[in-house]
């Protein structure tokens, strides 16, 4: 499997996750809600910023099953999804993931015939890992 790469500004990302927690950087002037973190607020230019707890509900807004796998690793778990899920309380942050049965489950443990565009989503997560199942 991947592992993240972080850098500065999206360190405290994979920190909160760790926890299990799904937290997303707001800026500290102006409250917009900003994914992936940066620096600078793209509405306001503040450099202020901190991080708000965010349910993790959310609902898929794009959804791919590639084939064949572009990485090898990922073969033996094909068929999987990749989805772009777009959080509730904040429609402008999409996050990527996959959907899987339960935290932790092989990315192959949900039939791709199920996910709909707009199927609703809760994050779990495993291993640090921020993952969805279908709510």
């Amino acid at each position: 499997m991947l592992s993240p790469v972080t850098d500065t500004d999206g360190a405290p990302f994979w920190e909160y996750a760790a926890r299990g927690e799904l937290r997303v950087q707001a800026c500290g002037d102006c409250g917009e809600p900003r994914f992936p973190p940066r620096p600078c607020c793209p509405h306001c230019q503040s450099f202020a910023s901190e991080w708000r707890p965010v349910s993790g509900r959310g609902r898929v807004w794009s959804y791919v099953v590639p084939h064949p796998p572009l990485l090898p690793g990922y073969a033996e778990q094909a068929p999987y999804n990749v989805v772009v899920v777009e959080l509730e309380e904040a429609p402008r942050i999409r996050l990527v993931g996959n959907v899987v049965a339960r935290a932790g489950a092989p990315l192959d443990s949900v039939d791709p015939a199920r996910l709909r565009i707009g199927a609703r989503v809760q994050a779990v997560f495993a291993d640090g890992l921020p993952q969805w199942v279908l709510a």
